[in-house]
């Protein structure tokens, strides 16, 4: 049996751009280079049903993109579909350097010290401009970590273990 396509949500339409079925989208990529290969893409509305759509373009902006989707050439068309949340499936990713990596591949992986004792699992992710934070849970204890490599030490998203060293303070 095969396993069930995973998903990245790369941006979510906010409103409809012009009169011939154009949508603009808030952008969740940091990169261009995955929308430009992109052939189609899927949209989740209010019922959670992904529902395929080829692409006839696509133009990235700032923060944003445009889609124009195939037989969708209309305002009528395309209203219905605001507030939709735009998918690729994960395999359709652009690959990131060593070191770095998608939020949802952190998000749950358990952290763990340097000498083995279980922290928590990772349940958030606070961007601050220099680097982000981890918010690390466990029970009523959260311990935020920046990730920077003199705490984070090995990220295994395979095995679902980030190791960690703690700085005085955490």
């Amino acid at each position: 049996m095969s396993e069930p396509v995973k998903f990245l949500e790369i941006g979510k339409i906010v409103k409809t751009h012009g009169l011939k079925g154009r949508l603009k989208a808030v952008a969740y990529l940091e990169s261009e280079e995955t929308l430009q290969s992109l052939k189609e893409v899927y949209l989740e509305g209010k019922t959670e049903e992904k529902k395929l759509f080829p692409l006839r373009g696509i133009r990235p902006g700032r923060g944003n993109f445009i889609l124009q989707l195939k037989d969708v050439d209309e305002i009528g068309k395309a209203a219905p579909l605001v507030g939709s949340r735009v998918l690729i499936p994960v395999a359709q990713r652009e690959k990131l350097p060593d070191g770095e990596y998608y939020w949802q591949d952190l998000l749950g992986i358990t952290a763990v010290t340097e000498d083995g004792h279980i922290l928590g699992k990772i349940r958030g992710i606070i961007p601050t401009g220099s680097n982000d934070v981890y918010v690390c849970r466990e029970g009523d204890r959260e311990i935020l970590l920046p990730a920077i490599t003199e705490v984070i030490r090995k990220v295994d998203v395979e095995g679902r273990v980030m190791v960690v060293r703690l700085l005085d303070g955490l």
